[in-house]
């Protein structure tokens, strides 16, 4: 590669995580000042407070009335596992993976609940597996959008309206910034660390009355720990869906989720959320069209992730290497970015093939992304040299 000046502008927020993820734009501390910190989260001002970031979300969400919505413990991985280990069992089930979160879910269903009737329908990094091959009378595990891959489904017109099993879906990192089509889904969980920019370790499950019916006539085989209990005497226990949180809340992470909603509903709701991401990938797309050296790791355009936008490396220099060599290269590449203060945290997941990724949700600015693609041509460019010198490129 020819090498290249170093760019002489910087993203005014070079926060480019896929999670903890960027703060809102112009997000100060004082914001929190309505933080009822000390307070009990039963209390009823705290809990008014709580059932606030519950009304508030399924509004900006377009969630479907009849559908019950409620914060858990465990950021979005707790509520996927509460909805796995209290819902699963009576149906076979099919678990689509196509990146390491779904390859959890797989792990859950097929190790540590040992369901015998189930599938792994699977494909790998930068691809969407058969979803033709789902079974309408399975229930039905899938990440929406893969955090770590790239990939997203591009709806969700693969399953079917008049589905027997349950629709079960990961949306941690698509909620807020991808149409969620409700008609399809029984389950959705996410967290308030990803598209708003929240903070971590607290969850959200929505269940459609298909949902609730199958918790309330559905016993599990296994033992239920208290914080997967939704239900109690074979009947939903409403209060976690009215702000009554089954462990102690963060109140400061609670005025911060408001704080996060307050912004959303300022940008235009959902279809201001979905149009910044959208507009964030729209922009890398530009840039890798320009590329001799990077590309999408997901082949197909229709499933291009708008939120964890990864990319693989396809210089000469670079397919030339091992595959530890190719990580290390990679991993350089991200350090000398972030060595320079000009994008943090935009290494490929450690399962994922050697690359980068940029989280383009909607909290990021669309001029910050432009501006770190110059410091990626340089960086690529200044780690290219140094393998082309030893003789490898």
């Amino acid at each position: 590669m020819t090498a290249i000046a170093k760019p002489s502008l910087r993203p005014s927020n070079p926060c480019f995580s896929s999670g903890p993820c960027a703060k809102r734009p112009g997000f100060r501390l004082d914001a929190l000042e309505t933080a009822q910190l000390g307070r009990s989260h039963r209390a009823a001002a705290p809990k008014a407070r709580l059932a606030e970031v519950i009304d508030r979300s399924a509004a900006i969400l377009g969630m479907p009335a009849g559908w019950r919505l409620g914060i858990v413990p465990g950021s979005d991985t707790g509520a996927v596992e509460m909805a796995l280990w209290s819902l699963l069992g009576p149906r076979p089930v099919d678990v689509v993976a196509f990146e390491s979160f779904g390859d959890a879910w797989v792990s859950d269903v097929l190790k540590q609940l040992r369901l015998p009737d189930a599938r792994r329908i699977a494909a790998p990094y930068g691809a969407l597996p058969d979803l033709a091959s789902v079974d309408p009378a399975h229930d039905l595990v899938f990440t929406w959008n893969g955090t770590t891959s790239g990939v997203r489904v591009p709806d969700a017109d693969w399953i079917s309206p008049d589905r027997e099993g349950l629709a079960i879906c990961d949306a941690t990192s698509a909620a807020f910034a991808m149409r969620l089509d409700w008609s399809r889904l029984d389950v959705v969980t996410w967290s308030w660390q990803k598209v708003l920019g929240g903070e971590a370790a607290h969850g959200m499950i929505a269940l459609s009355p298909r949902a609730v019916a199958r918790l309330e006539s559905h016993t599990p085989a296994w033992p239920m720990p208290k914080i997967f209990r939704l239900t109690n005497g074979g009947k939903l226990i409403e209060g976690i869906f009215r702000g009554d949180t089954i462990n102690t809340p963060s109140m400061l992470c609670v005025a911060d989720a408001l704080d996060g909603l307050g912004w959303a509903e300022s940008v235009g709701g959902l279809d201001g959320l979905v149009a910044r991401s959208e507009a964030n990938l729209a922009a890398v797309a530009a840039w890798v069209a320009r590329s001799d050296w990077a590309d999408f790791l997901a082949a197909d355009p229709a499933t291009r992730s708008c939120t964890a936008i990864c990319l693989k490396i396809i210089a000469p220099w670079f397919t030339a290497l091992p595959a530890a060599a190719q990580a290390k290269a990679a991993g350089r590449i991200a350090a000398l970015v972030e060595a320079e203060g000009a994008g943090f945290d935009i290494a490929a997941y450690r399962d994922a093939p050697p690359g980068l990724r940029l989280w383009g949700g909607a909290t990021v600015q669309t001029e910050d992304l432009r501006l770190l693609l110059p410091w990626l041509d340089w960086a690529a460019a200044s780690v290219a040299a140094t393998y082309e010198e030893a003789g490898h490129g």
